[in-house]
């Protein structure tokens, strides 16, 4: 994944505030493409590597290389990275790669952190011989990423400054009518956008704040600029907000806007 204004750079960090959410709608999106098995993929923006992965084992992928701005994340992929996938350290926006060069080109994540998204999903269609495919997914930051909206309506109750960082405001790209436009803009054919929804399940309120301290993201970064008091006010109307179960988990869900086009 990639960042214009916050720094993603910890793979460890990374994981527990979202890897482990990412590699369960990397594993649906990969079933939702049906893609055919072998073939060459590109991951832009891969992160720690959780969509690279799902490619590689249930895409069934002869070769998949992923593509990430952060050298932090590209060692934390190669640590736990299947026989067919390799990383580089690249621009997923301006992919290094020759015309036609794969079967597939994907990005989990990481478009809306991309100074030039128009121009990346042009790269990526180039990147695909004709009738390769071209796909992405991104968090439904609005609305149906259930537990950075809690985080961001209890932020900005707090501190009403806030909602100028809220990931729903600034990233219109988390929702479905704009990521259609943005692949037909890129002259891609057969677009289709569909949700794709998977369990959050915290198992306490610290296994759901703590992450938040890590700084890796736009609210884990607000929350480290927060003074002691203003850390300590979110946090309680936090806990007061989120819905606890008997067993003191907290059950909730995220959904992601999966898009997917061919290249005519």
């Amino acid at each position: 994944m990639e960042e214009r204004r916050e720094v993603w750079t910890a793979g460890e960090a990374y994981e527990r505030y979202m890897g482990r959410w990412s590699r369960l709608v990397a594993g649906e999106f990969v079933e939702w493409l049906g893609a055919e098995e072998g073939g060459r993929w590109l991951d832009a923006g891969c992160g720690t590597g959780a969509l690279t992965a799902a490619v590689a084992v249930r895409g069934r992928a002869r070769r998949v290389v992923g593509v990430d701005r952060s050298a932090g994340f590209v060692a934390a992929a190669r640590e736990a990275a299947p026989a067919a996938a390799g990383f580089v350290v690249g621009d997923a926006g301006a992919l290094p790669v020759r015309e036609g060069a794969f079967d597939a080109v994907v990005g989990g994540l990481a478009l809306n952190f991309l100074p030039r998204p128009g121009a990346a999903v042009a790269a990526w269609a180039g990147a695909v011989r004709p009738g390769g495919l071209v796909a992405a997914y991104v968090w439904d930051y609005a609305g149906g990423m259930a537990f950075l909206r809690c985080f961001w309506d209890a932020a900005v109750a707090v501190d009403p400054s806030a909602a100028a960082l809220d990931e729903g405001r600034r990233f219109p790209l988390c929702r479905p009518e704009p990521l259609r436009v943005l692949w037909s803009g890129a002259g891609l054919a057969d677009v289709v956008v569909a949700p794709i929804e998977v369990p959050t399940v915290f198992g306490g309120f610290p296994d759901f704040w703590e992450p938040f301290l890590d700084g890796q993201g736009p609210a884990p970064g607000y929350v480290a600029a927060l003074d002691a008091g203003a850390r300590d006010r979110l946090r309680e109307a936090l806990r007061a907000a989120l819905p606890v179960g008997p067993d003191g988990a907290i059950a909730l869900t995220a959904r992601a806007w999966a898009v997917r086009g061919r290249r005519p």
